[in-house]
């Protein structure tokens, strides 16, 4: 989901060298990828009041602004760097046009909005499913990510959001567990059980719709 690293970084040493050019193609680069995870994470009632592409152009806007102290001191991966001042405007969007409800937005709202995200549902599902039940065609495909979206709404909060990291933002265990606040081992057991959680919950799913 997120660029390549290798090319940020020389992007990185061209911003630091003072080419405003490199900074323009820097930010660019990631505007993609910020678009599919704002439209991930940020309720669809919300997005019906709040268009994604403001909320991209405020994350560029801040970064371009923050830049400098970034290239000085990058504590983390530029990708992450970004990608907290993107949760933190979709958390100011989310109190600015509060629901009511105790449920976490991320999850109120379907995980399949796009291609992508469509195509990690399925691949997650070739994973961890029989191979045997592993769609085909494209219709099968769409079918199957329904199934892997509605059974990710089962899951723990915390078990939804490992998977949601891993498989559709496609972070390293590393950069989970960075996100999350965790040691690497402490994220990389959450993720195996939140996998079997969520496996469990898939042959649950499929064995009705056998029936």
């Amino acid at each position: 989901m997120w660029p390549a690293q290798e090319k940020t970084e020389d992007l990185l040493k061209e911003a630091r060298a003072g080419q405003a050019e490199a900074v323009n193609r820097l930010l660019d680069r990631h505007r993609d990828s910020l678009r599919r995870m704002v439209q991930m994470r940020l309720d669809a009632r919300i997005q019906r009041r709040v268009d994604v592409s403001d909320v991209v152009q405020d994350v560029l806007v801040e970064a371009h602004r923050r830049l400098a102290g970034y290239l000085k001191q990058p504590g983390l991966a530029f990708h992450l760097w970004l990608r907290q001042i993107a949760q933190d405007r979709i958390i100011d969007a989310h109190r600015r046009h509060r629901v009511s409800g105790k449920r976490s937005v991320d999850r109120e709202q379907p995980l399949v909005v796009q291609t992508d995200a469509e195509k990690s549902a399925v691949e997650l599902a070739a994973k961890i499913m029989d191979k045997g039940i592993t769609p085909a065609t494209a219709a099968a495909q769409r079918e199957m990510a329904q199934v892997v979206e509605r059974a990710m709404v089962q899951l723990e909060e915390q078990d939804h959001e490992i998977i949601l990291l891993r498989h559709y933002e496609q972070l390293s265990n590393q950069e989970a567990a960075h996100v999350l606040g965790l040691t690497e081992p402490a994220a990389s057991m959450r993720y195996l059980r939140a996998i079997r959680r969520l496996r469990a919950v898939l042959g649950a799913s499929t064995g009705a719709d056998r029936q």
